[in-house]
């Protein structure tokens, strides 16, 4: 059983105060969690460290909180309101901190991540302390143990702890020349300069897989917690990530990825870690990894520990349990038993799990009208080039939602900036998320690029859709390629039909000349050197901070590029006016599903986009062995205009399914079952 609580509500009658509301906050979370509390819902802006609440405040607290006298109430009521808080004096600056020792300052940077004094008190340690890597080893680390005790304690956000990474760098940094002066041999940490670390864990992104935002998070993040990470990077093969385990004697293997062939490689790393038989922890992250895939498909083959790790919040623990001889047993024995009873609740659910054969679901497909309210001829048919998109036409179809839950703030944009537990830390991230937005527009650091197409298309029964030239002329009856898409085989009620893409497609019985549309985009070119220059001068916010924007942009960019098909290039909505909450609620006529999600889980689709748009040519975006995308910063799918047609999940598959697939793409049934996997019902 675990235990939660909204310790924000324990202090709402003394809103306003601030002084008391962070008292009360800090003095419950002390008890509450020595006595078993698992999860306190609280702004982390509104604590006090417990050391220093006044005694006479925490008397008063601690007697309301513990019930301890009769008027206590009272009592607290009456220091409140002769400590009424002065909010415009509030929100200013308070330098009162500067006043204290350099240690008790330079900790107190590294907690509010404050880099403007760093180089001025590093300088002030440095005078003070025998040695410069005294300096580092303690007050900075002194400082970041701080950091580390309150993350955990969930008493700051990731944001903060990023913050605080980039002031400990700055100050390492700073100190380097003179550590460099005195010779000594340290063990190099992200730029921390240690004697001894907690452990020494290494960090890829695994072959074929560019995705890297999530694992750059978690390696600050253990980091910031005394460990040393070595980041080999994105697209990083097995035999580097296992040889270089091997030489640097790393303590714990982490493995990253974004794209659904990700999984197929990590099992790959895990079956040679067995073969080699290493004993190295491993760790499984990313996107498209769950709890439930890890217990499945990849601690079965490996003997050692996996563990899967949901998000950089998460990283510390499990790696302090991995590496604590006194706690490792225990905690690989509770993570097996989960693993095993997550494996059995699996094979329950394939057994109970109805499916139909392919022919019985092509039976029951989606039948759809096609007459003239429901297939529109397009205004421009064929290939249509954008280069250089102005970033400012971009930015008003962002959704910022998922820029936040990068950071871990969960929340609807823009309500999560109000919100009572994240609402401020949430707005100082979207302030400085909108100042590096602002100079990369107004400088233009980052270049925007798209191409989009329409073309003649009819559906088969076999779940095809046959593309043609999208324009009449000698060999317009011949097929220029053939996008192949998959059924849904769930046994459904009456009346619910088994759905595929191509449903939402003309037939080529009906005699209607139907189209397809398909596009790429990307708003990452640049992304690259604009990060290498902020991680050059040791700012990993800022360098994080680059990439999430530039996602946003990407997603923002296929929104307006679909609008724009919409009214003007394909033009079956010339006169639609929805507004950004319409758009992301996707109020609008057709879809854009996307290679990888789950109306259309094969990556292998992207290859046909590519064909039919000279992708790499007319954009510069590439793909790599393993289909993802790069620029990172990019998106690539499929339009349907069809008025019914909608995203749906595909779900599980049979393998009759899996076989007719690999004929009609002329693969062998094992390289099919690798792109399908996630879908595979066996």
């Amino acid at each position: 059983m675990l235990v939660s609580g909204g310790v924000s509500n324990v202090s709402f009658s003394f809103r306003g105060n601030n002084t008391v509301r962070e008292a009360i906050h800090s003095a419950f979370l002390y008890h509450a969690i020595k006595y078993g509390m698992d999860m306190g819902i609280v702004n982390p802006s509104q604590l006090e460290v417990y050391d220093e609440i006044p005694s006479e405040l925490l008397e008063l607290v601690e007697d309301v909180l513990l019930n301890r006298r009769d008027d206590s109430t009272e009592r607290l009521l009456g220091y409140a309101e002769s400590h009424k808080s002065n909010n415009k004096k509030d929100k200013q600056e308070d330098l009162g901190w500067r006043k204290d020792t350099v240690e008790k300052r330079l900790s107190h940077a590294l907690v509010k991540g404050i880099v403007d004094y760093i180089e001025e008190d590093t300088e002030e340690a440095r005078r003070k302390y025998d040695r410069p890597l005294h300096v580092i080893e303690g007050p900075l680390m002194d400082g970041m143990n701080v950091v580390g005790d309150l993350f955990a304690a969930g008493k700051m956000f990731l944001p903060q702890v990023v913050k605080s990474a980039r002031v400990m760098k700055k100050a390492v940094a700073y100190l380097e020349p003179f550590l460099q002066a005195e010779k000594e041999s340290a063990v190099k940490n992200n730029g921390f300069a240690l004697k001894k670390s907690a452990g020494k864990i290494l960090l890829a992104t695994v072959k074929g897989d560019v995705h890297d935002i999530g694992k750059n998070i978690v390696g600050v993040v253990l980091g910031c917690n005394n460990y040393e990470v070595l980041d080999l990077g994105v697209m990083v093969p097995t035999e580097q990530i296992l040889d270089t385990a091997i030489k640097e004697s790393v303590d714990i293997i982490g493995l990253s990825g974004l794209i659904t062939p990700s999984l197929d490689e990590m099992i790959h790393v895990a079956k040679e870690m067995e073969r080699r038989k290493m004993n190295i922890p491993l760790l499984i992250g990313g996107a498209t990894t769950s709890r439930v895939h890890t217990a499945i498909k990849v601690a079965p083959s490996y003997s050692g520990s996996v563990v899967h790790v949901l998000d950089a919040s998460r990283a510390v623990p499990v790696a302090g349990n991995l590496l604590n001889p006194d706690l490792k047993k225990e905690f690989d024995q509770q993570t097996a038993g989960e693993y095993q009873r997550l494996r059995e609740n699996y094979e329950k659910n394939a057994a109970a799990r109805q499916l139909t054969g392919i022919s019985e679901a092509r039976n029951n497909s989606l039948k759809l009208s096609f007459g003239s309210s429901e297939v529109s001829r397009p205004a421009h048919k064929g290939v249509h080039i954008f280069n250089n998109i102005a970033l400012e036409k971009i930015v008003p179809y962002i959704d910022w939602t998922p820029f936040f839950q990068i950071w871990e703030l969960h929340g609807k944009y823009p309500d999560i900036l109000r919100d009572a537990v994240v609402g401020e830390q949430a707005t100082q991230l979207f302030n400085d998320a909108q100042k590096i937005l602002n100079e990369i527009i107004a400088e233009q650091l980052l270049k925007a690029s798209a191409v989009v197409g329409i073309f003649r298309a009819y559906s088969n029964s076999s779940d095809d859709i046959v593309v043609f030239p999208p324009s009449t002329g000698e060999r317009e009856n011949e097929p220029i390629t053939v996008i192949r898409t998959l059924r849904q085989q769930t046994k459904k009620a009456a009346s619910q039909p088994n759905i595929a893409l191509s449903d939402f497609l003309a037939p080529a019985d009906s005699g209607i000349t139907d189209h397809i549309g398909c596009f790429a985009v990307s708003a990452g070119f640049g992304t690259d050197e604009l990060v290498a220059n902020y991680e050059a001068v040791h700012d990993d916010y800022s360098a994080i901070m680059v990439k999430a924007i530039a996602d946003r942009l990407a997603e923002a960019l296929a929104e307006y590029m679909h609008e724009k098909v919409r009214r003007e290039i394909w033009g079956y909505e010339k006169d639609e006016k929805w507004n950004n909450e319409d758009l992301i609620k996707e109020k609008y006529r057709g879809i854009r599903p996307a290679p990888g999600y789950p109306a259309c889980p094969d990556h292998l689709e992207k290859k046909t986009i590519w064909q039919l748009l000279d992708v790499q040519k007319n954009t510069g975006i590439e793909l790599t062995e393993s289909l993802a995308m790069f620029p990172t910063a990019s998106v690539s799918g499929f339009y349907f205009a069809h008025p019914a047609s909608k995203y749906f999940g595909l779900g599980k598959i049979m393998k009759d399914q899996v076989e007719d697939y690999a004929e009609r793409k002329g693969i062998a049934v094992t390289e099919a079952e690798k792109w399908l996997g996630t879908s595979l019902s066996y």
